[in-house]
């Protein structure tokens, strides 16, 4: 398989299969090369829709030169990379990052928050941010205001008076959480239409079939949320290969 960076001609087969339509999955297997790449560089380089092989391959060459340029040395090394690859702790995060990205968050928004679950005291600092990702303090300030108002990031003090912004494991089983709130409103909007529409019409059977679909996957979702939810809190078990599941005790 090959390895290393995407040549031109490998970015010129991504941008005909994604003008042919074909899944991810599908040109990252004629490259013999992992989906997650063939993902990553087209969602970092405008997306499906605006996706170009030429410009894609310059703003790869320019990022490289601009991370060659900002690489700290010695003990100034992001927390992220210290003692670790730091090219492999890279690409990780840029997985990452697409990962979120087509979750929906904005591509900002996705990399702060790559960059906070991925250091180990689950908290920076804003210059920390601005630093690790070559970003402006009001790139990082409007990041973390959605961020929290979206309930995935809260801010605290830390003993030098800084503000510090934090990630909670709890942030995932909130989310599942709010996943199946919006669930049991869409459900309860498809059973108004139900009365509106007439019991018997195709339009009512349609969206009570959607109704009752939300109903079993919310529950679903809020039954599984909360066994599992002390996983996000227990130690993995290096010996089990990391798979924890829910016990009685927290």
């Amino acid at each position: 398989m090959p390895g290393g960076r995407l040549t031109q001609q490998e970015r010129q087969q991504i941008a005909a299969g994604v003008a042919d339509g074909l899944a991810y999955a599908e040109i990252a297997r004629r490259l013999d090369r992992p989906t997650s790449t063939v993902t990553r560089e087209v969602m970092r380089n405008g997306g499906p829709g605006a996706y170009r092989a030429d410009l894609a391959h310059r703003a790869t060459e320019r990022r490289t030169h601009q991370r060659r340029q900002a690489a700290p040395q010695g003990p100034q090394a992001s927390p992220q990379t210290q003692g670790r690859d730091a090219e492999a702790v890279r690409e990780y995060e840029e997985t990452f990052t697409t990962l979120l990205m087509q979750s929906g968050l904005p591509k900002m928004m996705s990399r702060v928050l790559t960059c906070l679950y991925t250091t180990d005291a689950g908290s920076l600092t804003a210059s920390e941010l601005v630093q690790h990702l070559q970003v402006s303090p009001a790139s990082v300030s409007k990041a973390i205001t959605f961020l929290e108002n979206q309930g995935l990031v809260r801010r605290e003090r830390d003993e030098r008076r800084r503000e510090r912004y934090v990630v909670d494991n709890d942030v995932w089983y909130q989310s599942m959480i709010a996943s199946a709130r919006s669930n049991a409103q869409l459900s309860e909007t498809a059973r108004k239409g139900v009365g509106i529409l007439g019991a018997d019409s195709p339009a009512a059977a349609r969206l009570e079939n959607i109704a009752r679909f939300l109903d079993f996957v919310g529950e679903s979702i809020t039954r599984a949320a909360e066994q599992a939810r002390e996983v996000l809190y227990t130690k993995p078990d290096a010996a089990s290969g990391g798979a924890a599941g829910p016990s009685s005790e927290r």
